[in-house]
């Protein structure tokens, strides 16, 4: 079987996709009920340390990768059949509007709101509060992430099973 640069570029979309589904699905799984376990101290300073430790070239290509591979995609695949081609749309759109779009206006303001703090400078109740304004409203948009980055993904390997037939 020969590759094109449509199917090459297809299979990164398909892959960073998966990446960032298999991260979103793992941090509701099992990071957020982990530190959620920790007191409030614990779980604002496990919060600060990841969120700055996540920002790096490798996540920024997970992240944003399907956005950016998915418009490549779009192009692309212009004289596909429509049903593809609207399920693509759908699938980047999707991505864009679900795990970017809520993270950029939901998750990262409240991950500056933590990072800004000296947690070591709080009192208990302080820590009490900050976590209170943070933990519910962070994992309510984390789950529309999950369930978009997921949905995406499923669109995704729907369209390569019908490429593929």
């Amino acid at each position: 079987m020969e590759f094109s640069l449509q199917h090459i570029v297809y299979l990164l979309l398909v892959v960073c996709t998966g990446l960032s589904a298999g991260l979103c699905f793992t941090w509701g799984n099992a990071v957020a009920p982990g530190i959620g376990r920790l007191d409030d101290f614990g779980f604002l300073m496990s919060f600060q340390q990841m969120n700055r430790v996540i920002l790096n070239p490798t996540f920024f290509i997970v992240f944003l990768g399907p956005f950016f591979l998915g418009i490549i995609n779009l192009f692309l695949f212009k004289n596909a059949s429509s049903n593809i081609w609207w399920m693509l749309l759908v699938a980047v759109l999707t991505y864009f509007a679900g795990v970017v779009l809520v993270t950029v206006f939901g998750n990262v303001p409240l991950n500056d709101m933590i990072d800004k703090q000296n947690l070591e400078a709080l009192s208990k109740v302080e820590l009490k509060e900050l976590r209170t304004a943070f933990e519910a409203k962070w994992n309510q948009f984390h789950l529309v992430r999950i369930i978009t980055s997921i949905g995406s993904f499923i669109n995704l390997i729907i369209i390569t099973i019908q490429i593929t037939k």
